[in-house]
């Protein structure tokens, strides 16, 4: 059985507040107005705002791998290139106001060991996925290029903040390429 229809007008709602405000400057009331919901539905749904922030990082992670898994051929030449420009594609589209796990991580740290996992958790799967890709691939180096990918990554996702996610990303493919050139 799906989710309920309020559940996700919730969950669309908060995410996008939760975003475009930070998690502190968002209340559940302003929740329930925007998403045309009684305060009651929330409760029905999450026990608390900070299950709801959980909820939505859940799905927000979720989203963002299904989106990098659609975009990357793992048995391409470089799926590592193709990671790094679905990156980019999911900022321009979904995080061009910088990252929501690092918010997270920044207003919940030591406050709430959900969602703080939650975020951390987000960033240790990424390095995960490229050292696994770069297993794949046959690279001996792993750890180190796992690291690299991430780190470019994350500076994507930060430099988008500054210079705009497709200028981020044009440096970051450059990079990539530079990277990718020097392992083989």
């Amino acid at each position: 059985m799906g989710r309920s229809i309020k559940k996700d007008a919730i969950l669309q709602t908060a995410e996008r507040l939760f975003y475009e405000h930070g998690f502190r400057g968002v209340g559940l009331k302003q929740i329930t107005n925007e998403a045309s919901v009684a305060t009651m539905t929330i409760y029905n749904h999450f026990s608390s705002k900070e299950n709801l922030v959980e909820e939505v990082l859940k799905q927000r992670e979720e989203r963002y791998w299904t989106y990098l898994d659609s975009h990357v051929e793992m048995d391409s030449d470089s799926p590592f290139i193709l990671a790094v420009e679905a990156h980019g594609r999911w900022l321009k589209e979904q995080s061009y106001k910088g990252d929501m796990f690092l918010r997270a991580i920044e207003d919940y740290a030591g406050a709430n060991n959900e969602i703080e996992n939650i975020a951390r958790g987000h960033k240790s799967r990424l390095l995960e996925y490229f050292q696994r890709l770069a297993h794949k691939k046959g690279k001996e180096n792993e750890t180190d290029l796992a690291n690299q990918f991430t780190l470019l990554l994350e500076g994507t996702t930060s430099m988008t903040t500054l210079i705009g996610a497709e200028e981020a990303t044009e440096h970051s493919i450059k990079m990539a390429r530079t990277i990718v050139r020097h392992t083989l």
